[in-house]
């Protein structure tokens, strides 16, 4: 018997997310959004200074840190994100091409980790180390070793390190945590994650040269030695390639894994995973990584399937307009949403912004709640816990149980689209060639 009718969580859930019923935007359990003093001011780094970088060193700034250094081996990029933020701050920071000043900077007190997906795991260690809080995207790590190493170094060192998934943030999602929690939807023992996005066939074509002053061996840092290729290095060609990435399952479906994993409150990884597709819309192309992927993680009283896909033209991403405004996306066409499958009710949830639904027989919506973006709301997050030393809401630990499944995903993928069993204890599967693929072989010079 729940303690609460259905009428009454919602109207509490709309006033402890602000009034997110009727779109306002809030913290929930924030101490504050702001620095209220030039002494209390956090001094930020930014490592990576490409299409993300520079957006999360303006939400930074506009949550009143400020940006003392630059990092990136692409000189021009660096001049552009100071191009980006110059109207909001007026001390131009430092540029350097060496992440290890950065780290060594006393003016700096927290590093934004923004690099590709293969240098998340060394950065956050190497900064971790010199006594650096982070901030790093997500997927956070390339492989499920790296993940584990990067929660040692949090602990060794004593840091706050937060990952770039930021529907941990948003009120409208923590309250459809509390929806999840008050039993409505009754037991689940379904969910579906979706990451079905239109993609495009990917071939070399003209190798380039380098930027002016480009250091390409550091760029590869701990990934094969290679020549240089300018598809490779622009407009996320790296993705396409395990030396570099998880594809595009690890990067954008990361969102939406964790945003499943925090609804069903889950902190280890699934027993089984299974795998099924392969690279089958753009066969023949230089790409390694699939374009169709259908996952199945067994849980211990329910069944995660994660559906990944780069072809499907007529499939999209919750739009700007929907994200900002007290609108819902067409659910059915929407390329990255989550399904709950409850014995009494279906929910549907969106990301970065996309709202909820909850719906019974005949397409009847019984509850729904618009939601909005939380970038802002993730920094002000991280900054208030560098501040107060306290848990950010996506603690490294916290995020290593979904960065593994994305992981186990491309696993089973790689060694034929078999069925492994995962021990999250030791963390190890019970297969020999799928355990090679827990870690990768470094580089000299770019060691773990």
């Amino acid at each position: 018997m729940l303690q609460k009718s259905r009428r009454e969580f919602i109207r509490d859930s709309a006033r402890g997310a602000g009034g997110m019923m009727a779109g306002a935007v809030a913290l929930p359990n924030a101490v504050s959004t702001k620095i209220q003093s030039p002494n209390d001011r956090i001094n930020i780094g930014v490592i990576g200074c490409g299409g993300r970088g520079r957006y999360l060193a303006r939400f930074f700034i506009e949550q009143g840190a400020q940006v003392t250094c630059l990092c990136d081996l692409h000189q021009q990029r660096i001049e552009e994100v100071w191009t980006f933020i110059a109207e909001l701050q007026k001390q131009k920071p430092k540029y350097t091409q060496d992440m290890q000043q950065v780290f060594q900077a006393k003016d700096v007190d927290a590093v934004v980790i923004a690099l590709p997906d293969h240098w998340h795991a060394l950065a956050t260690i190497r900064a971790c180390a010199a006594g650096k809080d982070v901030y790093v995207e997500k997927p956070h790590a390339h492989n499920i070793l790296e993940s584990r190493k990067m929660v040692e170094a949090k602990k060794k060192y004593n840091r706050i390190v937060q990952v770039g998934t930021q529907n941990r943030s948003a009120p409208y999602n923590h309250a459809a945590l509390e929806y999840v929690r008050s039993g409505v939807l009754g037991d689940i023992f379904l969910v579906k994650v979706y990451n079905l996005k239109p993609g495009e066939p990917f071939y070399f074509g003209d190798p380039g040269t380098p930027p002016p002053v480009f250091d390409w061996d550091r760029w590869l840092g701990p990934a094969s030695d290679r020549p240089y290729h300018q598809d490779i290095f622009r407009n996320f060609g790296w993705h396409q390639f395990w030396d570099f990435s998880g594809g595009d399952l690890a990067d954008d479906a990361a969102h939406q894994i964790d945003l499943a994993v925090m609804l069903m409150q889950v902190n280890v990884s699934p027993g089984t995973v299974s795998c099924s597709g392969g690279r089958l819309a753009h066969k023949g192309d230089d790409s390694q990584v699939p374009d169709l992927q259908i996952v199945n993680y067994d849980f211990k009283d329910f069944v995660m399937v994660l559906e990944h896909a780069n072809y499907p033209r007529y499939m999209q991403k919750t739009t700007a307009t929907i994200r900002r405004n007290d609108e819902f996306p067409y659910w059915t066409q929407n390329a990255t949403r989550i399904e709950l499958y409850g014995s009494e009710l279906l929910m549907i949830v969106g990301r970065h912004g996309g709202g909820w639904i909850s719906m019974t027989s005949g397409g009847k919506i019984v509850d729904k709640m618009y939601g909005r973006p939380s970038d802002e709301a993730h920094v002000a997050d991280f900054l208030d816990c560098v501040r107060i030393r306290k848990q950010p809401h996506a603690d490294v630990e916290i995020i290593h149980t979904s960065c593994c499944m994305l992981h186990m995903a491309n696993i089973a993928y790689r060694v034929g689209n078999r069925k492994l069993y995962y021990d999250s204890v030791d963390g190890l599967f019970d297969d020999a060639s799928a355990n090679k693929l827990l870690g990768r072989e470094y580089r000299q010079g770019y060691e773990l």
